[in-house]
Order: C-alpha cells, then structure tokens, then sequence
C-alpha cells in the first residue's frame, strides 16, 4: 500500500507525520520526494547502503552535420534550441528530454548525452527502508528523480513524503498512491493551501483524509470547511513545545514519546481502515 503525505506548503508538518507514520508502522519503506530540501534523513539517519546518480538525455548537436534546417528549433515547444550565427545552441535548463529532435532531424546531427541532475540513495534504518531524492541546485525539475524513486517498487507499505504545494513534482509523487493524507495548519492562509491540494487529489480522484497540525483552540472555518465537503478529519495534532524541541533535534517522537506513539498507531490503523487495507 502506497500512502502519501502531501501539504499545501512548507512547513505545516508534512514530513513530521510521514516520519512518525513510517515508524510506526515498521517493516516499510520510506520515500523523500521532497528532492529540492529532503530532510527526512535528518530523523531516520539511515545507513546508506547505496547511491546513484539520476541523469537525463539532452541533445548533442554535430555542427558537421547539421544544414542549419531548423527544423529541430521549431518543433521545440519549450524554446531549448536556437539557431545562433549558424549554430544550433542547446540550453540544457529548459530541455524536458523529450527526444523529438533527435527523432526529427533529418541530417541525423542530433545525438544525446547524459547529464546528471541529482542522486538517489537508500539506507537502513531500524526496520525502515529509507530512500531519498537529492536534486542538484540549480535544476529546474525533480520529476525525473521522483520518477525514478517510486518506479517498481510496490512491496509492502510505503510512506511518501510529497513535495510541499501543487506542482508537477506533487503530481508525479502521488500518481500511484492508494491514499493521501493532507496536513494543513488551523489558520486562514494554511486552509487556502489546503484547498490547492484537495483540489489536485481530486483531479487525481484519490481517497484522502485530513490532518490538522498545531492546534490552539478552535479554528471553526477549517472544521466547517471539512464538514460541508464531507472531508474526514483523521487527527488534530496539538500545538506543543515540547515537540519542537524533538524536531530541532532530529528525533522521532513516536520513538521519544509514548504519547506519540499511541497517536501515530491510532492514526496508522485509522488510514488502513479509510483506504480499505487489511
């Protein structure tokens, strides 16, 4: 079973629930999506068991070959090639690696290389396998590398930490989830980002439940909103110092804490039984 934690942004908690659920849980794998700033690692300290690079294809142009047709610079629709003093220049920021160009030239000028944009590593943890997606400064786009983390592996329960917001990295990361979690904050500006998230895993028509993080009384707007679109609140998490201070020094609460431990069990059993998981 595939579990995603997704958040309208940074910040609200996101990783704080998938951490202590993978924990929980045991015997499981956990996922880092969140490849522009994992910090999923920071908690587990996992034994790193292996490392790779991620790379992908960009053009090669040989200037030999090529007639100057152009034909490569107008089929590409992201604006990666251009014609410049009889040259086809290659601006790798840009390129989606599509492959068309290549396909396309008929001068047969256009090879590919391989460029790296990041790493995957894996580790052990307890009994959690921990996996994480670095994306290099300065890329444009981790989903490449979220492809690559999530690809095969359907064995026994994952726990996906998504990218915070709504973007194609999100996207990528909950495609093949069996259920989400949302995690928003009780606050006006955490309930707008809220919506953005709920409208994706819509689109996505994914099944989802909601958990409020950093609770002080009540928020009544988030509640009703919850209720009148028929949304389960699955855990409200309580405001609580004593938990920042675990945070800020990368420990697990549901391991320091038998608190937390009931709470993210009870949580765990409660995201089975909504996903229909025996």
């Amino acid at each position: 079973m595939k579990i995603a934690v997704l958040s309208g942004k940074g910040g609200t908690g996101k990783t704080f629930v998938s951490v202590n659920l993978a924990f929980s849980a045991g015997n499981c794998m956990y996922i880092d999506c969140d490849v522009e700033e994992p910090n999923g690692h920071i908690f587990f300290k996992p034994q790193i068991t292996d490392s790779h690079d991620i790379t992908v294809d960009i053009p090669l142009i040989d200037s030999s070959k090529c007639t100057g047709c152009r034909l490569c610079v107008n089929f590409c629709k992201f604006n990666a090639l251009a014609y410049i003093k009889g040259h086809v220049e290659v601006f790798d920021d840009i390129c989606h690696s599509c492959g068309g160009c290549s396909l396309l030239c008929p001068e047969e000028a256009i090879s590919e290389r391989k460029k790296s944009i990041g790493k995957i590593q894996s580790g052990i943890s307890g009994n959690v396998t921990v996996v994480t997606g670095i994306l290099n400064p300065g890329e444009e786009s981790g989903v490449p590398i979220i492809k690559e983390l999530l690809n095969g592996k359907n064995d026994g329960d994952i726990f996906i930490d998504s990218p915070p917001g709504s973007s194609c990295t999100v996207m990528e990361s909950i495609r093949d989830a069996d259920y989400c979690i949302l995690v928003a904050e009780p606050t006006i500006f955490g309930m707008h980002n809220l919506k953005m998230v709920l409208e994706l895993v819509n689109i996505f028509k994914k099944p989802h439940g909601v958990v409020i993080n950093k609770t002080q009384g009540e928020f009544p707007a988030l509640k009703e909103f919850l209720s009148g679109n028929d949304i389960e609140v699955l855990m409200d998490i309580p405001y609580d110092n004593e938990l920042g201070k675990i945070n800020s020094m990368g420990l697990i609460a549901a391991d320091e804490i038998l608190e937390y431990r009931v709470l993210f069990s009870s949580l765990l059993k409660k995201v089975y039984k909504e996903a229909g998981h025996v």
